[in-house]
């Protein structure tokens, strides 16, 4: 009988779907809001830029965020949206010092493709799944797809009907899932969207469990056996991976990793790396 884990090719996300703070201009500090909470210290509305946000776009705090009290902008990840819009959609151009029109355009636009490079890093993993091979084809025609879309222009961009694509996108994601934890040995647990708040389940068996949407923020997850599961969208925020095993986890993005606590124990799969958080203190 076949481990709990996923049978994939693991291989690291490619660096296109990763930030790269060095060649955007800032748009998650000015494009988002933030309100005043446990993740940030302030209230920013959508359009303004932080106050920590330097000229050179760059942050002043980078280092002190989580002391400073801004901890939801060391768990943030654009996908790669940032660079794109920033160097490709935009040409270059910097928002400062330009028409009002252009920076509004980009910080509409930053969202869009946010959410186009997130369905991009999907079925870019969902490719690496061997037992989704059926849907191979499919898989790789809608990454083509959702490609062209993040590669509109900025009128395009902001007509699209994001929503609707992000639909389709899951549909497929989901025969995907169903076809992955199909090999998981034992009874495949369905925790879909469940309520997870605070839960206990230290030592937890969930291998292989759909835990598509599940709220497992604060969750005790110490020792948790996790291989193979679906954990699209879960929201993982503190919740405590401490020698949990998560080999095989597909689905799980670099922000719901930051969001979590754990530690050297905590096994993950290579797709995602390590937060230096972790290991430095929390």
């Amino acid at each position: 009988m076949r481990e709990h884990t996923a049978d994939r090719t693991d291989t690291p996300a490619p660096a296109e779907l990763r930030g790269d703070c060095g060649s955007c201009f800032g748009l998650c500090c000015v494009a988002l809001p933030f309100a005043r909470s446990a993740d940030f210290a302030v209230d920013k509305d959508a359009g303004t830029p932080c106050a920590n946000l330097r000229t050179d776009h760059r942050c002043g705090i980078h280092a002190t965020l989580r002391e400073r009290g801004f901890s939801g902008c060391t768990v943030y990840d654009c996908f790669g949206a940032g660079q794109r819009v920033s160097q490709v959609t935009f040409g270059g151009v910097d928002w400062r010092g330009g028409p009002p029109e252009r920076g509004r355009g980009m910080f509409d636009v930053f969202p869009v493709v946010r959410q186009l490079h997130e369905l991009l890093w999907y079925l870019t993993e969902a490719l690496t799944l061997p037992a989704a091979r059926p849907l191979h084809a499919d898989l790789r025609r809608t990454l083509d797809d959702t490609e062209r879309l993040a590669g509109g222009t900025p009128g395009e961009l902001a007509a699209l009907d994001v929503a609707a694509h992000r639909q389709r996108v899951n549909v497929l994601l989901l025969r995907t899932s169903e076809l992955v934890r199909a090999g998981a040995r034992g009874r495949k647990k369905n925790r879909r969207n469940a309520d997870l708040m605070g839960a206990r389940l230290r030592g937890a068996d969930l291998a292989g469990a759909d835990l598509r949407g599940a709220y497992l923020i604060a969750a005790d997850l110490t020792g948790a056996d996790l291989r193979g599961a679906d954990l699209i969208g879960a929201d993982l925020r503190d919740a405590e991976l401490t020698d949990a095993d998560l080999t095989g986890a597909f689905f799980l993005t670099q922000p719901q990793v930051n969001a979590a606590r754990g530690g050297p124990g905590t096994r993950l799969p290579d797709s995602v790396t390590r937060p230096v958080h972790w290991t430095a203190g929390r």
